[in-house]
């Protein structure tokens, strides 16, 4: 089983818009476009007449706890979810860490920098990307799977992943993406009959809150609590908190709802669109779930530099570990956006306008 590599860990979508300064059309960071909504800007600026005071989150974690159906004992609030994965590297005493791969890198790329040599279950491409519960090694003592998985958009059966949990394991689940999946079908938040389950929610994507970091932990009450000693003191900002606390309320939900049947039409239309050059050997791994496509395409690298040159910003795939340089990641954009990358993906798939 693999555990090292020459892939970038570091490396996430946004470097792919802000190489070189160039005004692109971004599809390859994972944010809802359009967003924050207008009603969620005013009530984070009206959160700044606070700011002499110190963080107090307990509003907000009574918020996320509700939301969930859950005791308040349950939910740690943290700056993204990127926080949470290192609070998990270094305040869980793990012996052998588990990353089920292709996903998000970075939960692998914060054990290792606490210290921990970490394995990966790599999915197949030829299998789908599907999780086989039965892959995971029975020592594993932490497992750590998205769903919907990035940048697979896999979205596993949450009874194929409740098979992971075992006695001593902990199990992580980074569901952030989960909201814009229709009706949130095969989530385990809230789920408290899973043994040693750890479900990450982010608020940044659905919300377009990446540059104010709001995320949160579901977990035992154990669980919650050794994470939150190894937490810094006022790790979330009154800002964040205010944002967290409204994008759970009743209003945020049904516009989460809302959104997520508008991504899977958008979506739909992007796959429909891409399957226009099968001829030319592109792939779309499916079904996608999630706010964005996986494709495959024989001399991507060429094929995602001629983009940029066109104006348009994707994914690059070999830097997630079972990815090569023939994969790219395209975010759902809004059919008029599609159309005309579409083109452009014409004009870079040609060799006479090469």
């Amino acid at each position: 089983m693999p555990t090292e590599g020459a892939h970038d860990l570091r490396h996430h979508g946004d470097a792919e818009v802000r190489d070189d300064g160039s005004a692109l059309v971004d599809l390859a960071v994972n944010v809802r476009a359009d967003t924050p909504p207008a009603w969620l800007r005013e009530r984070i600026a009206e959160s700044l007449g606070s700011l002499a005071a110190y963080p107090d989150g307990r509003a907000a974690r009574a918020a996320v706890a509700a939301r969930h159906g859950l005791p308040v004992e349950r939910v740690l609030l943290t700056a993204g979810a990127a926080e949470a994965f290192v609070l998990l590297a270094r305040a869980l005493k793990v012996r052998r860490p588990v990353v089920v791969h292709p996903q998000f890198t970075e939960p692998e790329a914060a054990l290792r920098d606490a210290g921990h040599t970490v394995d990966r279950v790599l999915l197949r491409a030829r299998d789908g990307f599907r999780l086989d519960p039965a892959a995971v090694p029975e020592d594993a003592d932490l497992v750590v799977i998205g769903n919907p998985t990035n940048p697979t958009s896999v979205l596993h059966p949450a009874a194929s992943i409740a098979r992971l949990a075992r006695p001593g394991r902990t199990l992580v689940v980074d569901e952030a993406f989960m909201d814009a999946v229709p009706g949130e079908r095969e989530a385990l938040a809230g789920r408290t009959d899973v043994p040693g389950l750890v479900v990450l929610r982010s608020l940044t994507k659905t919300w377009g809150l990446a540059g104010l970091r709001i995320g949160y932990v579901l977990a035992a009450p154990d669980t919650i609590a050794d994470l939150e000693r190894a937490q810094p003191l006022w790790p979330v900002s009154t800002p964040a908190l205010t944002a967290a606390e409204t994008c759970v309320s009743p209003r945020a939900l049904a516009e989460a709802a809302h959104a997520a049947h508008r991504i899977a039409a958008d979506r739909a239309h992007l796959v429909a669109g891409l399957g226009e050059f099968t001829a030319a050997g592109l792939r779309v791994v499916g079904p996608a779930e999630g706010p964005f496509v996986l494709v495959r395409l024989p001399e991507a690298a060429t094929v995602r530099r001629r983009l940029r040159d066109l104006g348009y910003a994707v994914r690059r795939g070999d830097t997630f570990p079972g990815l090569g340089e023939e994969w790219l990641r395209l975010a759902v954009r809004d059919r008029a956006t599609v159309r005309e990358f579409l083109t452009a993906l014409k004009r870079a798939l040609d060799p006479a306008d090469r």
